[in-house]
Formats: C-alpha cells, sequence, structure tokens
C-alpha cells in the first residue's frame, strides 16, 4: 500500500504544478506572441526595458521604433512588453 500511496502523491504533486505553473505560463506566452503578432506600423508601444515608441517598421524578427526626438532603434520583437496606454509625452 505504501508505494501505491508515493505513485498518488506524486501525480497529484505533478497535476498541482502542471495547473498551477506550467499551464498559466504557456497562456501568457501564448497570449504575448498573440500581441506581437497583431502589431503594426504606427502602434505606440512600451518595451521591456521601459523605452516608448511608435513602430516604424515591422521587420521579420524587429521593429524599427521611432522614439520622440523622431530617432529610430531597432528592436526585437519578444522585446515589446506593450501598448502604450496613455500619452506620456510632455506638451
Amino acid at each position: 500500500m505504501g508505494q501505491v500511496g508515493m505513485i498518488i502523491f506524486v501525480a497529484l504533486a505533478f497535476g498541482a504544478f502542471y495547473f498551477l505553473l506550467i499551464r498559466p505560463q504557456r497562456k501568457r506566452q501564448k497570449e504575448h506572441q498573440s500581441f506581437i503578432e497583431e502589431l503594426q506600423t504606427g502602434d505606440k508601444v512600451i518595451t521591456i526595458g521601459g523605452m516608448f515608441g511608435e513602430i516604424d517598421s515591422v521587420g521579420e524578427q524587429d521593429f524599427m521604433l521611432k522614439v520622440e526626438d523622431g530617432t529610430r532603434v531597432k528592436f526585437l520583437k519578444n522585446s515589446i512588453m506593450g501598448k502604450q496606454q496613455t500619452d506620456l509625452s510632455e506638451d
């Protein structure tokens, strides 16, 4: 009975680990990938490093962002954190 109980415990522990950690992480990855694929020229975004910019062009693996002073900077697609929600530029 001891070995059967141990097998059940390990299976339950793995199931809990999967549903609490692995599954939510995969869901976030799929959502982020979908978000990246939907971005277009003109969208205002924020990078993981905190840089604000507007997408100037879209490459296969990267985006060219135009920052406030007109400078263009190339970023990998996965380094985009999200869309800019409000206009934070100073007038």
